[in-house]
């Protein structure tokens, strides 16, 4: 009698009770923002300003392939195809204005990116602490000095007659010199000032990831006599080997975008042959000059470029060191 009793099927009408009873399953992600909804809140106002402000005017990147007309608007304007990019190529400043980024760039790159390196290495070593605090304050606080600021300090340090660089050639017998009215002096001068403004801010990252190395690393080195090169050597560099990769593949992959205010407050007629770059390039030819779709053409072409190099860079990097963006 027992087992004819659960053989029989349960009515329907239970049977879609319970299925009722039973909670529906949600999509991963809802769960997920119910849960964390607060993380979400606040990713949410970077999103919308890389949404609003970075891919959104990507649809205006069209009037490169046009002869943009402000009457007509973008989407009036007839295309043209790659017409503003031969005519790029075939400029007589084409090859002047790669030469001049590529090598302030990796002028840039070669003397700016170790040092800050250098500094965190040199200021982990420091025990006194008001020393260390001193040191860590002198070389941040350039980094809020504004750009016109700072051009205007290097233009009054190095100016003929007034400067205190120039006095200061004259007192050792040197001739006086015009240093911002030579091109051969304006890369280094560009550079290095910028090595001095950036290097103390460049060398927090570094400096955050020495701050996780484990004591006993070094207690463990003390103990089998190693000296203050050999710690630095077996445990602070291998520390800093993936920060180091990470920081070297974003400016590798900037290579052709060198800063536009600095160079362009820097530029005088004198220096142009050796501080012209794309950038400056642009803004000349696009707003003063009012041409739009050329202009448009030349900073999408940069832009492709850095895109290119980020990518092989990065790639270059998952093979030999297993550290990447992506």
């Amino acid at each position: 009698m027992s087992r004819a009793t659960e053989s029989i099927p349960a009515p329907v009408e239970l049977q879609q009770g319970r299925n009722d009873a039973e909670p529906k399953r949600q999509h991963p992600f809802i769960r997920s923002l119910k849960k964390h909804w607060e993380l979400y809140l606040l990713v949410l106002p970077p999103v919308l300003y890389l949404l609003i402000f970075k891919y959104i005017p990507m649809v205006g990147v069209q009037i490169a392939f046009k002869d943009f007309s402000v009457v007509k608007g973008i989407w009036g304007s007839p295309w043209v195809g790659l017409k503003h990019f031969e005519a790029f190529f075939e400029s007589p400043n084409f090859w002047l204005l790669i030469k001049n980024t590529i090598g302030i760039s990796f002028y840039s790159l070669l003397a700016g990116f170790p040092i800050p390196i250098l500094l965190a290495l040199a200021l982990n070593e420091i025990r006194t602490g008001y020393f260390k605090k001193t040191v860590q304050m002198v070389t941040y606080a350039p980094h809020f000095i504004s750009t016109v600021v700072m051009v205007s300090i290097i233009i009054l340090m190095l100016s003929p007659h007034v400067g205190v660089v120039d006095k200061l050639f004259t007192l050792l017998g040197f001739p006086m010199t015009n240093f911002m009215g030579i091109p051969e002096y304006f890369k280094s001068i560009y550079v290095w000032s910028g090595v001095w403004q950036g290097m103390g801010y460049s060398s927090i990252i570094y400096i955050a990831a020495l701050a996780g190395v484990d004591p006993s690393l070094y207690e463990a080195a003390k103990m089998d006599g190693a000296s203050r090169l050999r710690k630095i050597w077996h445990i602070d560099l291998p520390t800093l080997v993936p920060v180091t990769v990470i920081m070297l593949i974003l400016s590798l992959g900037s290579i052709m975008g060198v800063g536009f205010e600095k160079i362009y407050l820097m530029q005088n007629p004198l220096n142009t042959s050796a501080s012209e770059v794309i950038s400056t390039y642009v803004y000349k030819v696009g707003l003063i000059g009012a041409n739009f779709s050329f202009s448009s053409a030349v900073g999408l072409f940069n832009s492709v470029i850095n895109l290119i190099l980020l990518v092989i860079v990065n790639g270059i990097s998952r093979k030999v060191s297993q550290n990447s963006l992506w």
